[in-house]
């Protein structure tokens, strides 16, 4: 009897595996967040201490950097300690989709529709499908973040594929591919308007901005990366995922196995087709009653031009809407195949989802205060203008000042999550600087795309990243931020790669960005 050595690890497993070793050996991301709040008091007490300063670029006045450890900077704190964890930015997105996908999922409603739609589809091409609605699914904003993965997950978990992959594939071609749709986006005319403002004192600011500016470009880069993010997903991803063993069923809280978890199937029993046929219905119904709502004339969720970019209240209504669409098809559901009856079941399925994200809301409460911390003392507009003004000295010109600004951006975006805040501390000291180069204001915005996004599914100081940690934990309770930034980076690195080279060749080729914006001003 002859025994098969099993194969030594490659290259690349070995790096990734000493990653997520060195990573997990961070402190628990509650103590991590802990001690960079502690990092960050001192650092801002002494930089005030100081009486340091920053000129953002088009601001009347300097900003000046605030200190923890003052009386300014005590007062602040313990007047708005409750503030800071309610004001975190991810719990109004994130506690009413888990409480509309809670109803969702638990009556049976997700789990039917992933069967119904998947079930028969051909199982190479799953990992591209979640590729291209990670992609495409920054436009539904940060939601996209909550939405996505799980989903993704139940796809490949009914296809007999790691669920895992789906559920980390799904938020990196989301995340890492965030500036970038095939769909005009709120984002597209939230970056226009920025850059618009900059450009309206130069002397010569070449053509107007508009949400149209960057199109051509993000059509190239969103079908380009929607096929990597399925390639790493089938090839990279599961693979590894199969060779360390990581348990494709949930586990249970005693950190036991179920004993006998869901086998999901394509045929749905009468009763459960039944179900889904109506609440898809009156999803239909309750869908185009929005569209209907916010197409009137006069309707209110116009803005005040008539429109609905760059902001409007459609678009600050997004949770709203996927609350809805997710509810009331849910209930639906449920009270058709009898998973949900009384009216006590609802409130029941919402607690039910909510427990399971118990662990985020304990670490939502330092992750508000560290991020408050951040905005409230200015540090983060110091580092942002610190890092333009060393790639200023430097003096470069040419393509290669365009890929130092692109790499400023991504080592900037580890530490400034927002896009909108970077690209408007960013906008105004580049857009006059790249002007006087003789580039085009939409050029320079799209460069800042390819540096926006690709980075932020490693850093810790992505909110959704802890989101994603806790739903990682259902499959691998000791996993930590070491082992999401390992899978993270084979999208990471090949992302940045390959948008750099379509910019690369949009540049050389002297192609337009979208409609009437080229690279270069016009003499």
């Amino acid at each position: 009897m002859s025994t098969t050595a099993a194969p030594s690890p490659g290259l690349t497993d070995r790096f990734l595996t000493g990653v997520e070793r060195v990573g997990n050996k961070l402190p628990d991301p509650f103590m991590l967040f802990l001690i960079l709040f502690g990092i960050t008091a001192v650092v801002t007490t002494g930089m005030a201490l100081g009486n340091v300063t920053v000129q953002v670029p088009g601001a009347e006045e300097a900003t000046v950097i605030k200190g923890l450890f003052t009386g300014e900077g005590m007062t602040w704190l313990t007047e708005n300690l409750g503030a800071n964890y309610l004001g975190f930015p991810p719990l109004a997105t994130v506690l009413p989709i888990l409480l509309a996908v809670g109803v969702a999922e638990k009556s049976g409603l997700l789990g039917a529709l992933i069967r119904k739609v998947f079930g028969s589809a051909p199982r190479w091409a799953l990992p591209y499908a979640v590729g291209f609605v990670g992609v495409v699914g920054s436009v539904m904003s940060d939601s996209a973040f909550v939405i996505i993965p799980p989903l993704a997950a139940l796809v490949f978990k009914a296809a007999g594929r790691h669920p895992v992959a789906g559920l980390l594939g799904g938020f990196a071609a989301a995340g890492a591919g965030y500036s970038t749709n095939l769909l005009v986006t709120s984002l597209d005319a939230l970056f226009a308007g920025i850059t618009t403002a900059v450009t309206e004192s130069l002397p010569n600011a070449g053509a107007p901005v508009t949400p149209l500016s960057n199109y051509y470009f993000n059509i190239a880069s969103s079908l380009v990366l929607i096929v990597i993010a399925g390639f790493i997903i089938d090839k990279v991803l599961e693979p590894r995922l199969a060779r360390q063993a990581v348990p494709v069923d949930e586990v249970v809280e005693d950190g036991e196995h179920a004993a006998a978890p869901v086998v999901l199937k394509a045929e749905l029993e009468p009763q459960e087709a039944r179900g889904l046929r109506w609440s898809m219905i009156v999803g239909v119904v309750v869908a185009l009653a929005i569209v209907v709502a916010v197409l009137l004339p006069n309707s209110p969720w116009r803005n005040e031009t008539g429109g609905f970019l760059p902001r409007s209240p459609l678009l600050s209504s997004i949770v709203f809407i996927v609350f809805l669409l997710f509810t009331i098809p849910g209930l639906v559901y449920g009270r058709v195949v009898g998973t949900i009856t009384t009216g006590r079941d609802v409130p029941r399925v919402m607690g039910e989802a909510i427990k399971d994200m118990a662990g985020f809301l304990v670490l939502a409460f330092i992750l508000g205060q560290f991020i408050a911390l951040f905005n409230w003392s200015g540090i983060g507009s110091w580092i942002a203008v610190a890092g333009a003004g060393a790639l200023e000295g430097i003096g470069l010109t040419g393509y290669p000042a365009v890929l130092a600004f692109i790499l400023l951006a991504s080592v900037l975006n580890l530490f400034i999550i927002s896009g909108s805040s970077m690209w408007t501390l960013m906008a105004s000291v580049f857009v006059p600087l790249f002007a006087l180069l003789g580039y085009e204001p939409a050029f320079i915005q799209g460069t800042f795309r390819v540096g926006d996004s690709a980075t932020q599914v490693i850093t810790p100081l992505n909110p959704y990243m802890i989101v994603l940690l806790t739903m990682l934990r259902k499959y691998e309770p000791e996993a930590g931020l070491g082992t999401l930034m390992a899978r993270m980076l084979p999208f990471v690195v090949p992302f940045w790669l390959a948008w750099v080279a379509i910019l690369t060749v949009f540049f050389y080729l002297d192609l337009p960005l979208g409609p009437g914006n080229d690279i270069f001003i016009e003499d």
